[in-house]
């Protein structure tokens, strides 16, 4: 990746991070969507001082898109911070009930609390919060049955909050999606750029592939060399231009002369990595960082 800075801290993310704090008071519980691909690299680092004191739920969303194991080995890190963690597929609608019972489990004293005073059935108020593009409209429309919050597989649609109910007792607060303002770790910002959370528009697509080439090489190296037709011996030597460039080789992307058609061959391995068409891969395991 490029090394001169992206712009992708607008001002209405700043303006987002004001929001959240405000908002705070009006709600009982956080529901953090992260991207169950990269789970690290798509928690907002801020997350946790901003909510700080709010009982909160991680949603690690497109989980049909990571691997399922890895997936597991998430979800058991968290609980063993005493945070609770479910793996959901919001358009299949898979992991929204057990959602809905993490966020009545960890909100269980005060629901008590609810019932003794006469307020049983009392609706919950949950705010939505994530990084831009991570699922959080797509899960919000799948909870209400009908599209109330605004979705679109591209980052930075959602621009205001807006209260959505649910027939599951949640009311639900969306909010916009929000980065923070520096990366500290270059791959992070390599993995958002993976999944789709930055815009493609401000990114060198050929080197972003190159990357996600040697990536995929790395961690699911089964999974590459199925899809490409590839071999562990012809891959092994090869730096990430290379690499790109054979892929695009065994897909018969070329231009006239014989000359490979990068660009064709980059779109095409970012748009199959996003697609799980090359498997379901997570980049990230909870044994590599923190």
């Amino acid at each position: 990746m490029a090394q001169n800075p992206i712009n992708w801290f607008p001002g209405h993310m700043a303006k987002t991070r004001r929001i959240i704090k405000e908002c705070l008071k009006d709600v009982d519980i956080v529901i953090e969507v992260c991207d169950a691909r990269i789970p690290y690299s798509s928690k907002n680092p801020e997350t946790d001082e901003i909510t700080k004191g709010k009982k909160r739920v991680i949603a690690l969303a497109k989980a049909s898109l990571a691997d399922e194991k890895t997936t597991e080995e998430w979800i058991k890190k968290y609980k063993s911070s005493d945070i609770a963690a479910v793996a959901i597929d919001s358009p299949s609608g898979y992991g929204l009930f057990a959602l809905g019972d993490a966020v009545r489990s960890a909100l269980s004293d005060k629901l008590e609390k609810y019932k003794n005073s006469g307020m049983e059935g009392r609706k919950i108020r949950a705010m939505v919060i994530g990084i831009p593009n991570v699922g959080k409209s797509t899960l919000i429309n799948s909870l209400a049955g009908a599209k109330k919050a605004k979705a679109e597989n591209m980052p930075g649609v959602t621009l205001r909050k807006q209260w959505v109910p649910t027939s599951s007792g949640l009311d639900l607060l969306d909010m916009p999606g929000v980065l923070w303002p520096k990366f500290q770790d270059e791959e992070v910002g390599r993995n958002l750029a993976f999944t789709g959370a930055i815009k493609d528009t401000v990114l060198d697509t050929d080197e972003l592939a190159m990357y996600l080439a040697k990536k995929l090489l790395e961690t699911a190296p089964d999974k590459l060399f199925a899809r490409y037709k590839l071999t562990e011996e012809e891959c092994a030597p090869l730096d990430s231009y290379d690499l790109l460039s054979l892929i695009g080789k065994k897909r018969g992307f070329l231009m006239s002369g014989g000359e490979i058609d990068l660009q064709r061959t980059a779109k095409m391995l970012l748009n199959e990595f996003r697609s799980a068409e090359i498997g379901r891969i997570s980049l990230e395991k909870p044994g590599d960082r923190r």
